[in-house]
Protein backbone atom coordinates (compact mmCIF):
# COMPACT_ATOMS: atom_id res chain seq x y z
CA UNK A 1 0.00 0.00 0.00
CA UNK A 2 1.92 2.78 -1.14
CA UNK A 3 -0.41 4.99 -2.66
CA UNK A 4 -3.99 6.40 -2.41
CA UNK A 5 -5.43 3.67 -5.06
CA UNK A 6 -2.97 0.79 -3.84
CA UNK A 7 -5.95 -2.00 -3.05
CA UNK A 8 -6.30 -5.19 -1.36
CA UNK A 9 -7.59 -8.49 -2.83
CA UNK A 10 -10.66 -9.78 -1.50
CA UNK A 11 -11.32 -13.97 -1.15
CA UNK A 12 -12.91 -13.22 -4.22
CA UNK A 13 -10.16 -11.78 -6.52
CA UNK A 14 -12.01 -8.29 -6.71
CA UNK A 15 -9.66 -5.60 -5.66
CA UNK A 16 -10.53 -2.89 -2.68
CA UNK A 17 -8.88 0.31 -2.39
CA UNK A 18 -7.31 0.65 1.11
CA UNK A 19 -8.58 4.09 1.89
CA UNK A 20 -12.09 5.61 0.75
CA UNK A 21 -14.55 8.52 1.62
CA UNK A 22 -17.37 7.56 3.96
CA UNK A 23 -20.09 10.28 4.09
CA UNK A 24 -21.91 9.01 6.99
CA UNK A 25 -24.52 12.31 8.22
CA UNK A 26 -23.60 14.16 4.97
CA UNK A 27 -27.02 15.39 4.31
CA UNK A 28 -27.85 15.80 0.33
CA UNK A 29 -26.92 19.09 -0.86
CA UNK A 30 -24.59 20.75 -2.88
CA UNK A 31 -21.76 19.81 0.06
CA UNK A 32 -22.63 15.98 -0.47
CA UNK A 33 -21.99 16.66 -4.14
CA UNK A 34 -18.77 18.29 -3.99
CA UNK A 35 -16.89 16.11 -1.36
CA UNK A 36 -17.39 13.26 -3.40
CA UNK A 37 -16.02 15.05 -6.79
CA UNK A 38 -12.98 16.73 -4.47
CA UNK A 39 -12.65 13.14 -3.15
CA UNK A 40 -12.57 11.45 -6.93
CA UNK A 41 -10.28 14.40 -8.21
CA UNK A 42 -7.34 14.08 -5.32
CA UNK A 43 -7.42 10.41 -6.25
CA UNK A 44 -10.22 8.72 -3.68
CA UNK A 45 -10.99 5.49 -5.73
CA UNK A 46 -13.51 4.33 -3.10
CA UNK A 47 -16.67 6.43 -2.18
CA UNK A 48 -18.76 4.15 0.75
CA UNK A 49 -22.53 5.36 1.88
CA UNK A 50 -25.68 3.21 2.84
CA UNK A 51 -29.27 3.46 2.19
CA UNK A 52 -30.10 4.90 5.86
CA UNK A 53 -28.06 8.06 5.39
CA UNK A 54 -30.25 9.41 2.71
CA UNK A 55 -27.84 10.72 0.56
CA UNK A 56 -27.11 7.99 -2.36
CA UNK A 57 -28.75 10.69 -4.91
CA UNK A 58 -25.95 13.21 -4.06
CA UNK A 59 -23.61 10.24 -3.95
CA UNK A 60 -24.53 9.59 -7.23
CA UNK A 61 -24.13 13.08 -8.72
CA UNK A 62 -20.52 13.21 -7.44
CA UNK A 63 -19.77 9.96 -8.59
CA UNK A 64 -20.68 11.11 -12.38
CA UNK A 65 -19.52 14.39 -12.50
CA UNK A 66 -16.25 13.32 -10.69
CA UNK A 67 -15.89 10.87 -13.44
CA UNK A 68 -16.26 13.10 -16.36
CA UNK A 69 -13.89 15.69 -14.98
CA UNK A 70 -11.17 13.43 -13.54
CA UNK A 71 -11.70 11.53 -17.36
CA UNK A 72 -11.63 8.23 -15.36
CA UNK A 73 -14.39 5.36 -15.79
CA UNK A 74 -17.34 3.92 -13.86
CA UNK A 75 -14.84 0.93 -13.52
CA UNK A 76 -12.39 2.96 -12.18
CA UNK A 77 -14.27 3.23 -8.97
CA UNK A 78 -15.20 1.10 -6.04
CA UNK A 79 -18.82 2.15 -4.68
CA UNK A 80 -20.30 0.44 -1.49
CA UNK A 81 -23.94 1.03 -0.08
CA UNK A 82 -26.11 -0.75 2.60
CA UNK A 83 -29.22 -2.06 3.27
CA UNK A 84 -30.91 -0.80 6.50
CA UNK A 85 -32.25 -3.29 8.89
CA UNK A 86 -36.02 -2.29 8.44
CA UNK A 87 -35.59 -4.29 4.76
CA UNK A 88 -33.96 -6.89 5.44
CA UNK A 89 -35.26 -10.54 4.13
CA UNK A 90 -34.79 -11.85 0.72
CA UNK A 91 -37.34 -9.87 -1.50
CA UNK A 92 -36.95 -6.32 0.58
CA UNK A 93 -33.29 -6.91 0.60
CA UNK A 94 -33.85 -7.25 -2.93
CA UNK A 95 -35.67 -4.84 -3.39
CA UNK A 96 -33.84 -2.59 -1.08
CA UNK A 97 -31.10 -3.22 -4.01
CA UNK A 98 -32.50 -2.21 -6.53
CA UNK A 99 -34.08 0.99 -5.12
CA UNK A 100 -29.94 1.97 -3.88
CA UNK A 101 -29.04 1.78 -7.67
CA UNK A 102 -31.44 3.61 -8.94
CA UNK A 103 -30.85 6.45 -6.55
CA UNK A 104 -27.30 6.25 -7.34
CA UNK A 105 -27.93 5.82 -10.71
CA UNK A 106 -25.62 3.26 -11.05
CA UNK A 107 -25.85 -0.31 -13.41
CA UNK A 108 -23.58 -2.17 -10.50
CA UNK A 109 -21.98 -1.71 -6.84
CA UNK A 110 -19.18 -3.12 -6.16
CA UNK A 111 -20.23 -3.44 -2.73
CA UNK A 112 -22.63 -4.22 -0.91
CA UNK A 113 -23.24 -4.67 3.00
CA UNK A 114 -26.01 -5.98 5.71
CA UNK A 115 -25.69 -2.88 7.83
CA UNK A 116 -26.43 -4.72 11.60
CA UNK A 117 -26.53 -8.01 12.39
CA UNK A 118 -30.55 -7.83 13.43
CA UNK A 119 -30.92 -10.93 14.57
CA UNK A 120 -33.78 -13.71 12.57
CA UNK A 121 -33.52 -11.67 9.82
CA UNK A 122 -29.80 -11.42 8.30
CA UNK A 123 -29.69 -14.73 7.61
CA UNK A 124 -32.31 -14.35 4.67
CA UNK A 125 -31.10 -10.78 3.34
CA UNK A 126 -27.25 -12.84 2.71
CA UNK A 127 -29.51 -15.24 0.50
CA UNK A 128 -30.61 -12.32 -1.50
CA UNK A 129 -27.06 -10.62 -1.39
CA UNK A 130 -25.51 -14.20 -2.64
CA UNK A 131 -28.24 -14.41 -5.69
CA UNK A 132 -27.60 -10.90 -6.54
CA UNK A 133 -23.63 -11.75 -6.06
CA UNK A 134 -24.12 -14.92 -8.60
CA UNK A 135 -26.30 -12.45 -10.89
CA UNK A 136 -23.14 -10.38 -11.54
CA UNK A 137 -25.38 -7.13 -9.89
CA UNK A 138 -22.28 -6.89 -7.06
CA UNK A 139 -18.99 -7.57 -7.48
CA UNK A 140 -18.65 -8.50 -3.78
CA UNK A 141 -21.01 -8.75 -0.63
CA UNK A 142 -20.43 -8.47 3.21
CA UNK A 143 -21.48 -7.37 6.10
CA UNK A 144 -21.28 -4.27 8.96
CA UNK A 145 -20.79 -4.35 12.80
CA UNK A 146 -20.78 -8.18 12.81
CA UNK A 147 -19.27 -9.41 15.96
CA UNK A 148 -17.48 -13.07 15.73
CA UNK A 149 -20.66 -14.89 17.03
CA UNK A 150 -22.55 -13.40 14.26
CA UNK A 151 -20.22 -14.52 11.43
CA UNK A 152 -19.96 -17.61 12.85
CA UNK A 153 -23.39 -18.32 12.46
CA UNK A 154 -23.91 -16.60 9.56
CA UNK A 155 -21.17 -18.94 7.69
CA UNK A 156 -23.14 -22.09 9.35
CA UNK A 157 -25.70 -21.52 6.57
CA UNK A 158 -23.91 -19.39 4.16
CA UNK A 159 -22.51 -20.93 0.06
CA UNK A 160 -20.43 -17.57 0.12
CA UNK A 161 -18.63 -16.21 2.62
CA UNK A 162 -18.72 -12.44 3.27
CA UNK A 163 -15.67 -10.30 1.80
CA UNK A 164 -15.80 -7.72 4.08
CA UNK A 165 -17.16 -6.89 7.78
CA UNK A 166 -17.12 -3.06 8.57
CA UNK A 167 -17.56 -2.11 11.64
CA UNK A 168 -16.48 0.75 14.58
CA UNK A 169 -12.23 0.52 14.37
CA UNK A 170 -10.00 3.14 16.22
CA UNK A 171 -7.15 3.10 18.88
CA UNK A 172 -9.98 3.12 22.04
CA UNK A 173 -11.77 0.36 20.43
CA UNK A 174 -9.43 -2.01 18.58
CA UNK A 175 -11.46 -5.26 18.84
CA UNK A 176 -7.91 -7.32 18.19
CA UNK A 177 -9.85 -10.67 18.54
CA UNK A 178 -12.49 -9.58 15.51
CA UNK A 179 -9.21 -8.33 13.75
CA UNK A 180 -8.00 -11.50 14.27
CA UNK A 181 -10.62 -14.10 13.18
CA UNK A 182 -11.40 -12.11 10.38
CA UNK A 183 -7.88 -12.68 8.84
CA UNK A 184 -8.12 -16.46 9.94
CA UNK A 185 -11.69 -16.68 7.87
CA UNK A 186 -9.94 -14.21 5.15
CA UNK A 187 -13.05 -11.42 5.72
CA UNK A 188 -11.23 -8.39 5.13
CA UNK A 189 -11.93 -5.65 8.05
CA UNK A 190 -13.03 -2.61 7.04
CA UNK A 191 -13.04 0.59 9.70
CA UNK A 192 -15.87 3.07 10.13
CA UNK A 193 -15.36 5.89 12.25
CA UNK A 194 -11.76 5.16 12.40
CA UNK A 195 -11.47 8.94 13.79
CA UNK A 196 -13.84 8.51 16.89
CA UNK A 197 -16.17 11.30 15.45
CA UNK A 198 -13.20 13.68 16.34
CA UNK A 199 -12.91 13.01 19.90
CA UNK A 200 -9.12 11.92 19.30
CA UNK A 201 -7.95 14.83 17.09
CA UNK A 202 -6.73 15.97 20.98
CA UNK A 203 -5.02 13.00 22.64
CA UNK A 204 -1.99 14.08 24.09
CA UNK A 205 -0.07 10.64 23.66
CA UNK A 206 -1.25 10.48 19.50
CA UNK A 207 -0.24 14.14 19.39
CA UNK A 208 3.39 13.23 20.72
CA UNK A 209 3.39 10.50 17.81
CA UNK A 210 2.01 13.03 15.47
CA UNK A 211 4.48 15.64 16.28
CA UNK A 212 7.29 13.20 16.05
CA UNK A 213 5.92 12.20 12.57
CA UNK A 214 5.19 16.09 11.78
CA UNK A 215 1.53 14.53 10.49
CA UNK A 216 -1.85 15.12 12.05
CA UNK A 217 -3.27 12.94 14.74
CA UNK A 218 -5.68 11.97 12.03
CA UNK A 219 -3.06 11.04 9.33
CA UNK A 220 -1.59 9.13 12.59
CA UNK A 221 -4.81 6.98 13.15
CA UNK A 222 -5.45 6.48 9.33
CA UNK A 223 -2.25 4.98 8.80
CA UNK A 224 -2.29 2.90 12.19
CA UNK A 225 -5.37 1.32 10.06
CA UNK A 226 -3.47 0.46 7.19
CA UNK A 227 -0.63 -1.10 8.94
CA UNK A 228 -3.22 -2.94 10.56
CA UNK A 229 -4.64 -4.45 7.67
CA UNK A 230 -7.57 -2.87 8.08
CA UNK A 231 -9.42 -0.78 5.43
CA UNK A 232 -10.29 2.79 6.53
CA UNK A 233 -12.84 5.47 5.06
CA UNK A 234 -12.77 8.67 7.03
CA UNK A 235 -15.60 11.33 6.40
CA UNK A 236 -14.96 15.01 5.48
CA UNK A 237 -16.44 17.52 3.18
CA UNK A 238 -13.42 19.66 3.08
CA UNK A 239 -11.33 19.35 0.13
CA UNK A 240 -8.73 20.42 2.40
CA UNK A 241 -9.11 17.45 5.19
CA UNK A 242 -9.64 15.08 2.21
CA UNK A 243 -6.66 15.91 0.53
CA UNK A 244 -5.02 16.00 4.33
CA UNK A 245 -6.36 12.71 5.35
CA UNK A 246 -4.91 10.76 2.26
CA UNK A 247 -1.59 12.12 3.23
CA UNK A 248 -0.34 8.70 4.75
CA UNK A 249 1.71 6.84 2.41
CA UNK A 250 4.90 8.92 2.82
CA UNK A 251 5.65 7.32 6.28
CA UNK A 252 5.47 4.38 8.13
CA UNK A 253 4.59 3.97 11.70
CA UNK A 254 7.59 1.94 14.06
CA UNK A 255 6.33 -1.17 15.85
CA UNK A 256 6.60 0.82 19.13
CA UNK A 257 4.05 3.14 18.00
CA UNK A 258 1.73 0.97 16.76
CA UNK A 259 1.63 -0.85 19.85
CA UNK A 260 1.32 2.22 21.94
CA UNK A 261 -1.36 3.34 19.59
CA UNK A 262 -2.61 -0.38 20.76
CA UNK A 263 -2.53 0.14 24.17
CA UNK A 264 -5.01 2.63 24.07
CA UNK A 265 -8.05 0.59 23.55
CA UNK A 266 -10.94 0.75 26.11
CA UNK A 267 -13.52 -0.89 24.32
CA UNK A 268 -15.58 2.36 24.04
CA UNK A 269 -18.01 2.77 21.17
CA UNK A 270 -19.49 6.03 19.81
CA UNK A 271 -21.79 4.15 17.65
CA UNK A 272 -24.46 1.70 19.06
CA UNK A 273 -22.88 -1.96 20.61
CA UNK A 274 -24.14 -4.84 18.20
CA UNK A 275 -25.09 -7.03 20.74
CA UNK A 276 -27.13 -4.48 22.39
CA UNK A 277 -28.63 -2.01 19.78
CA UNK A 278 -32.54 -1.36 19.27
CA UNK A 279 -33.47 -1.30 16.14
Amino acid sequence: MNNLQSTTTLHNGVEMPWFGLGVFKVEEGPELVSAVKAAIKNGYRSIDTAAIYGNEEGVGQGIREGIAEAGIRREDLFVTSKVWNADLGYDQTIKAYETSLAKLGLDYLDLYLIHWPVESKYKEAWRALETLYKNGKIKAIGVSNFQIHHLESLMEDAEIKPMINQVEFHPRLTQKNLLSFCKEHGIQLEAWSPLMQGQLLDHPQLMDIANKYKKTIAQIILRWDLQNGVITIPKSTKEERIIQNAAIFDFELTEGDMALIDGLNRNERVGPDPDNFDF
